[in-house]
This record gives C-alpha cells, sequence and structure tokens, in this order.
C-alpha cells in the first residue's frame, strides 16, 4: 500500500466573502511524481501555499507524512517540505552556491558547516549544474536558475517538494530536462508535486494527475478517464482532440469550429 505524503480533507479557505477553494479532497502519494493542473484562478496556487504554510487555514485539514500541518513548527517543517514558489528573483550578483546554501538556513542558524557545504555539492551535482557552483545567479538564463532554486529547496533535504509551475517561461530543452530530473528525484525516496499548465507534459512525465474547477479538485466519473478529451474539455472548458503519440496519448485543441466552450459566469 502506498504512502500518503499529503491529505487533504473538507478544505476551505477565502478572502472575506470570497471563496478561494471549496471542499477540497486529495491525496498526494510519496515517493512519486504528482502534478496538479487546471485553468488560471482554479485555486492550484492558493492550495500550494496553505500546503507549504505560506497561508492559514481554519477550515478542514492538511496533513504532511500523517501530521497536521498547522501544528507544525517551522523547523519542522523544512525538514519534512520544501517549496518552490512560482516567481522569484535575485537582485544581487551571488555566486550559484551562495544562493543555493540559503536553502540551509533553517539548520545553520545562518552558520554554515561543513556539512552544509556538503550537502549545496550534492544538490548541484544531482541536478547536473556543478559546473555552475561559481557562477553569478544573476548571468544565468531562466533554465539554469530554475534549476538553481530547485537545487536550494533539495539542500533542506525535505521528503515532499512542491513546485508552482516549474516549467513555466523555460523553452523545450530545459522544460523537458527540469521534469526528467524531477521525476528522477522520486526515485531517491522524494515526492514530488508541481502544478503544470501543459497537461501534455504531464501525461508524458507524471505518475499521477489531478485537476482544479470551480476551486475544487475534480476527478473523473466511472467510465470517465482523464485523458480523455470529454473530461479535459469540462476541466478547461476548450474543446480537444485525442491523438496517440508512441503510445502515449496526447491532447490538442480541435481548430475545426471555435474551440472555446461557452461558460456561463
Amino acid at each position: 500500500m502506498t504512502e500518503t505524503a499529503i491529505e487533504v480533507e473538507n478544505l476551505s479557505f477565502g478572502y472575506g466573502k470570497t471563496p478561494i477553494l471549496e471542499q477540497v479532497q486529495v491525496a498526494f502519494p510519496a515517493n512519486r511524481f504528482s502534478v496538479l493542473l487546471g485553468r488560471n484562478g482554479s485555486g492550484k496556487s492558493t492550495l500550494f501555499n496553505i500546503m507549504a504554510g505560506l497561508q492559514k487555514y481554519r477550515h478542514g485539514s492538511v496533513k504532511l507524512m500523517g501530521k497536521e500541518r498547522c501544528k507544525l513548527s517551522f523547523s519542522d517543517c523544512a525538514r519534512v517540505l520544501g517549496f518552490l514558489p512560482q516567481f522569484h528573483k535575485s537582485v544581487f550578483p551571488f555566486h550559484v552556491k551562495d544562493v543555493v546554501l540559503t536553502g540551509r538556513a533553517a539548520f545553520s542558524a545562518f552558520s554554515p558547516r561543513k556539512s552544509d557545504m556538503e550537502k549545496v555539492g550534492q544538490s548541484l551535482e544531482e541536478l547536473g549544474i556543478s559546473h555552475l557552483a561559481d557562477r553569478p545567479y544573476t548571468e544565468l538564463s531562466g533554465g539554469e536558475q530554475q534549476l538553481v532554486m530547485i537545487a536550494r529547496v533539495l539542500v533542506q533535504d525535505p521528503k515532499i517538494i512542491l513546485l508552482d509551475e516549474p516549467t513555466n517561461h523555460l523553452d523545450v530543452y530545459y522544460q523537458t530536462y527540469v521534469l526528467e530530473k524531477l521525476k528522477k528525484l522520486t526515485e531517491n525516496d522524494l515526492t514530488v508535486i508541481a502544478i503544470m499548465h501543459d497537461p501534455n507534459m504531464a501525461f508524458l512525465y507524471a505518475d499521477h494527475c489531478y485537476f482544479m474547477k470551480d476551486r475544487t479538485v475534480v476527478t473523473p466519473t466511472t467510465g470517465f478517464d482523464f485523458h480523455a478529451s470529454d473530461f479535459l474539455e469540462y476541466v478547461y472548458d476548450v474543446r480537444f482532440t485525442t491523438v496517440l503519440v508512441n503510445n502515449k496519448l496526447m491532447v490538442v485543441p480541435d481548430r475545426k469550429t471555435d474551440n472555446r466552450i461557452q461558460v456561463k459566469p
């Protein structure tokens, strides 16, 4: 039986009278690569912020490795979970190894030891970017910067990492490189959960796909395959055509007609 890394039950959240999440139920398995998909505004980033501890919740339950998220201390959570938000920018030309080292702050009390530097080296090597260690972070390409930020999360030595759109703004080379590395990390007893926009890339690399629609996580009903165009049309409000590529089902927008499905506000 597969262990559950993060379990969310009956989670609701909003700002004032504006609901953002409603009765969310989802369980992400441990040591797997899971992807959360859905339209913009469906609640994906808010759900991630709550799981990462950046947003407090009052209604429902969020458990990390069986322990209620809101009852974990900052240091305890840092040992379990690492989070890479969607936007990050450094305006100072710190060397890559120093940027990655900041991921050890919760453990080193800002006084890094030799063991911390060794973890930095291990994280850079694991992602294949050891050659960037002495380069200024601000001089790197977007793909290289993203890999450095993932290394910064890995150096925490967490059991779970959350990544909000890790392939956003990356070219095809770095999209595939990053996803290959994330997939590989799960072979070392690490749980990876990411938000993505492209269902095809998710189908290629993820072990499990989850979808958000109307502020909650939705799943196919009986006989309703999430690869099937009808379910994806429901999620994205766009008509799709399914195609088979190397025994993998892919989807493309149907251009025969106006493919946008009219959604009532």
